[in-house]
């Protein structure tokens, strides 16, 4: 009986299908975490992963096998997601209102499946944890959006995965020189065109003391505590939802607005009349750093509706606030979360509660 090495008769350099299995099980979540930076999208980025594991499976049963699995896998990565990016970028020019990345989430109400293996990739130390939540932070990638694909495959490569210019180039399939000046045309694009919010927030902020601001700030709003979280929000603080046009009229924000009294009134408004009742707000992890989930209440059916991600920062006086709220409530940005909360019954909810308030 042979119990070492592949069964008779086995090609040298192929692989069982039990160390198959095992190979493509370790190189998912590198797969995963290229795909989903370079896309900002955990549909399309998991497509990308099924095709990419194909492919290294399929390179396994030839007779040479796999030198580098890590190293292929990221080349198939990377070139079939800036493929997908190309052919995205054309819808992302129609797309209705502001563009979110779909939201990764953890905590109560997350499952296992990409949030889970996302996760996977982060280093075990608080400091590398803060850097990964960066990475993967709303702000972050909406600026990543600014870049073209070669441009963003370049930067991601380099200065987020630590790819020499050299290795980045053959993966992009272009000259080390090239290489090195798209990651720094990148690197220079993201210099301009990020945030206050971001340029504010330290590269190692303390993930605690974000999670108590962002605690007290959710139990401030279901509270109905208005001076209480409208103290938590700076001065001007931005609010960007994103519904696609895919969400009932009044249950989303179709422009961008700022300065603590108008989100505070955006943000406080059904905790004044009642409509409190139809949601709830569960603390959760969105984008690798503190955030929230709105749920729709059990009477109407419970269920997601929108997710949070929150950027917090310290201002002039040293004193952490909240400088800007992205929330994702387009539902085809949400299914990969759980259950969705139906909308159509939502906002009949609301439209009934809020006629009655008029009435009064």
């Amino acid at each position: 009986m042979n119990d070492h090495g592949p069964p008779a008769g086995t090609p040298a350099g192929t692989t069982t299908d039990a160390a198959r299995d095992e190979l493509l099980g370790r190189l998912r979540p590198l797969s995963f975490a290229v795909a989903y930076r370079m896309l900002g999208s955990v549909t399309e980025a998991e497509d990308v992963v099924q095709e990419a594991l194909w492919k290294v499976s399929r390179q396994t049963q030839e007779p040479e096998g796999l030198r580098n699995p890590e190293g292929f896998v990221t080349t198939v990565t990377t070139r079939l997601a800036i493929n997908v990016l190309r052919s995205a970028r054309a819808r992302r020019e129609t797309y209705v209102g502001p563009w979110l990345p779909e939201p990764l989430v953890s905590g109560p109400a997350g499952r296992p499946g990409p949030v889970a293996v996302a996760h996977a990739t982060a280093p075990p130390d608080a400091a590398a944890h803060a850097e990964l939540a960066d990475e993967l932070s709303t702000a972050f990638l909406v600026v990543l959006e600014t870049l073209s694909p070669t441009e963003r495959a370049a930067f991601l490569l380099h200065d987020v995965l630590g790819y020499p210019h050299g290795e980045a180039a053959e993966i992009i399939g272009t000259s080390v020189t090239s290489a090195r000046q798209l990651a720094s045309r990148a690197r220079r694009r993201i210099t301009e065109r990020r945030s206050a919010a971001l340029e504010r927030t330290p590269a190692r902020q303390e993930r605690d003391d974000a999670r108590r601001l962002v605690e007290r700030f959710l139990a401030a709003v279901e509270h109905g505590d208005v001076d209480e979280f409208v103290d938590l929000l700076a001065e001007d603080v931005v609010f960007t939802g994103d519904g696609g046009g895919n969400v009932p009229r009044g249950l989303a924000f179709t422009r961008p607005f700022g300065g603590r009294e108008h989100v505070a009134r955006a943000i406080g408004g059904y905790t004044q009349h009642g409509e409190q009742s139809l949601v709830r707000l569960v603390g959760a992890e969105v984008g690798g750093a503190p955030g929230l989930l709105v749920m729709a209440g059990d009477e109407i059916g419970g269920g997601l509706f929108a997710a949070m991600s929150v950027d917090v920062a310290a201002d002039d006086t040293g004193r952490l606030r909240i400088t800007a709220l992205h929330s994702v409530v387009n539902p085809e940005k949400l299914g990969h979360l759980g259950p969705l909360a139906d909308l159509g019954r939502l906002a009949a909810a609301v439209h009934e509660l809020r006629g009655h308030r008029r009435g009064r």
